[in-house]
This record gives structure tokens, sequence and C-alpha cells, in this order.
């Protein structure tokens, strides 16, 4: 087994760094998954205002994404992350002193616009540092590591604002920080904590020169313009909107339906069918990897998409038990539609990578707006009827199977070297 090539010697500290990175990245965001219906009853919010807590999240990658690629190219990686996790740090603390759904809102946008940095600095640094022939086999492994975060931090919300609360020393002391009606912002203490450590260890980690790749870059505004004036980036852009708008539009609202229609306790069995959903969702990730070895990504695109649809109707219009079963199935199916849309965005175009990854993740913005259009119907109609906006998005990305024309089939994410 080689370690590594005459060309490119594996820093596998920064590795670490990195898949420490996405793990607390995702730790951080799909919280929200899990405390939504506490953050509703809490601040007495209707579907709407509930809605606009994911859309002030997410929009910020929207915000922040292509910003983002020109910051880092003008500073360093070092700095940027640094930079990042001391604003995360602050914002989560503002919220602790601040406890109000304003200031809630605003440390959600500061959060969302500091991970669509750390995203965009932390993926061309893993191809960098990890070398390019296991890029693949890292992305995964990163994959893994997000769902993973996503699947813990619902047991974390459980422990110190759920019903199942520990009465240790640590939780009782993490508790008494914050008002007795709100023992689920005490998470907000913890993650300033987990990112005042991620500084540190930022800021003590010793970094290799890294040198970029062309197609890394993030390029200058003509190639952005260059890419939009593209049919395929505006297509693969609002792919990525509908897939995040999915993921996050089925997992922030899994837990109010759950409750609201079957009136199952949002803190253990709503919060457990979230954790269930972003396991699933990590499983399937693994299952489609091996998938793509043998089918081509279109076609395990369209037989996932209908899986996926059908999956989500049994949900809403089946039975409690159906629903515990059919919400996390959803996320089985889903899972390889991130990698599968992104990789055929990049197999399309064949130049300015760096700048096309920029757009696609402003495409993340999807994940703002979905969700909150299945609240404002929910608002004016039902929830169920909310939900089932979801089939449009699903039925975009069920389109991509068709349409879809890449000129380099299943190369970025097959595990096994061309016999050509």
């Amino acid at each position: 087994m080689e370690k590594n090539t005459s060309q490119h010697k594996i820093y596998y500290s920064i590795i670490a760094l990195i898949m420490l990175i996405f793990f607390v990245i995702s730790f951080i965001t799909n919280i929200l998954n899990s405390i939504i219906v506490d953050v509703k009853t809490s601040f007495d919010l209707s579907l709407t205002l509930t809605g606009l807590l994911p859309f002030s999240f997410f929009i910020a990658y929207g915000v922040m994404s292509i910003p983002a690629g020109f910051l880092s190219e003008k500073y360093s990686d070092k700095k940027l992350l640094a930079v990042a996790f001391f604003v995360m740090m602050l914002a989560s603390l503002l919220f602790v002193v601040f406890p109000g759904y304003a200031v809630f809102s605003l440390t959600l946008f500061s959060l969302g616009c500091c991970m669509a940095v750390l995203q965009v600095v932390i993926n061309p640094m893993l191809r960098v540092a990890g070398g390019e022939e296991h890029f693949a086999f890292n992305s995964v492994l990163a994959q893994v590591v997000f769902g993973l975060a996503s699947f813990a931090s619902p047991y974390l919300y459980q422990n110190l604002g759920g019903t199942v609360t520990n009465d240790n020393y640590i939780s009782k002391l993490l508790r008494s920080l914050v008002p007795e009606n709100l023992p689920w912002a005490s998470l907000y203490v913890v993650f300033s904590l987990i990112c005042l450590v991620l500084f540190l260890v930022v800021l003590l980690t010793k970094y290799p020169d890294f040198e970029k790749n062309e197609d890394e870059r993030a390029g200058d505004s003509g190639s952005y313009w260059s890419l939009l004036k593209n049919k395929w980036t505006l297509l693969f852009f609002i792919s990525i909107f509908c897939y995040t708008g999915i993921e996050q539009g089925i997992g922030n609202w899994i837990s109010q339906f759950l409750k609201e229609y079957h009136g199952f306790d949002e803190k253990i069995i709503g919060a457990n069918t979230v954790a269930y959903f972003w396991a699933m969702l990590t499983i399937g990730c693994l299952l489609g990897l091996v998938l793509l070895k043998i089918i081509d990504s279109r076609k395990l695109l369209i037989i996932a998409s209908i899986a996926a649809i059908t999956a989500l109707l049994f949900a809403l219009n089946g039975s409690a038990e159906v629903a515990l079963i059919c919400f996390p199935m959803v996320g089985f199916f889903i899972s390889v539609m991130w990698s599968i849309i992104f990789s055929l965005a990049l197999n399309s175009v064949s130049s300015h990578h760096g700048s096309l990854s920029g757009i696609l993740c402003t495409g993340i913005a999807g994940a703002a707006i979905i969700p909150f259009i299945v609240g404002w119907i929910g608002e004016l109609t039902t929830l169920k009827m909310g939900m089932f906006f979801l089939l449009i998005p699903m039925g975009f990305v069920l389109s991509i199977g068709f349409w879809a024309s890449p000129l380099v089939n299943n190369k970025t994410i097959s595990l096994k070297k061309s016999d050509s």
C-alpha cells in the first residue's frame, strides 16, 4: 500500500482537522431540525415565522458562498478558518446572553455565513491534503462524518433541552446559564465552547503550503459571467436548490408533523425520528457509492427519486407507524442525490470548476426558501399540504436523470479507475 506518490504527500493531520470541521458543521446545522418545535413553542411562533428560522440560516449560504470564494483567494486558509470559528463562538454567545427570536435569527444567519466560508475553504483543502487520487474516498468519508454528527445532535438536545434531561452537574450548570423556560438554549453554550476549541485547534495546527489547481480557484468575475450564460450552470443551480430544499424541508418539519398529526412528543419521538432520518441518509450514502460502480448515475437518480417520492407520500398519508418508518426512508432514498447532482454538474462543463462550485453552493439557499414555503403554505392551509409542496422540487430532481448530458459519465464519483 502506497502512502503517497512522488508528487503528492498526504497530510493526515489536515485531513483529520477537516473531518472534525465537517462534524462540527453538521452538528450545529442540523440541531435545528430537532429543536424547531421547541423554538416555535418557546417564542409562540406561527408556522411562517418558524419557517423563517432555517431561512435565516441557509440564506446565508446564498449570500456568502461566492464572496467566500474571493476571500479564499486573498487570505490564507488558516486565517479564514480561525475568523469563522471566532465569529461562530461570538454569535452563539450572543443568543445565550440575549435569548429572543430576533437575536436567534441573527445568530443563525451569522452561523450560516461562517459555515459558507468553512465549506468553501475545506473542500479544496481536502482535495489537496489527501491527494486528488483519494478525493472521492475522502469526500464520502466526509459525508459519513457529516451524517454521524446529524444523527448524534438530537441526543444532545434530549439531554439538555428535552424531557430526557440528565441531572448531572454539567447538565445543571449549562441549563442554569439560560432562562428556565428555554432549556434548549443551553445548546448554544455548548456550541460556543466547541467553536472556541476549534478556534484554538486551527491556530495551533501547522499548515503546509498548498498550491491550488487552476480548476479549484474561485476565478474572477469573468469566469462567473461565462458560467451563468451556460444553460447547464443554471439547470444544476436549480437542482442543488431543489435538493437542499428537499433535505431541510423534510428534516425541519418531521417533528412538527408527527406532533400535529399523530400526537407524538417532539422531544423524544420527534427528535429520534429526525436522528433516524439522518442516520438513514448516511447509510444510503454508503450504499449509493457501491451502486454507482455498477449503475449509471442518471439511472440511479431516477430510481432514488421515484422511491423518495413514494416514501414521502406514504409518510404524509399513512398511519403513525408508517410515518415513523417512511420519513427516515425518505432520507435513505435522497442520500445519493447530492453527490450525483454535484458530479453531473462538474462533468457538464469543461472549465472554471472552482467558480462553478461557488455558484452551486449558492444554491444551498434552497434549504432556506423551500422550508419557508412549506411553513407558509402550512399557515394558509395545513402543514400536510405544505409538505406536499416538496413533491415539486422532488419532481425536478427526478427530471435530471432524463435531461442531464455530462461530458464524462460517473468519472468523478467512481471508486475504481477507468479501464480505458
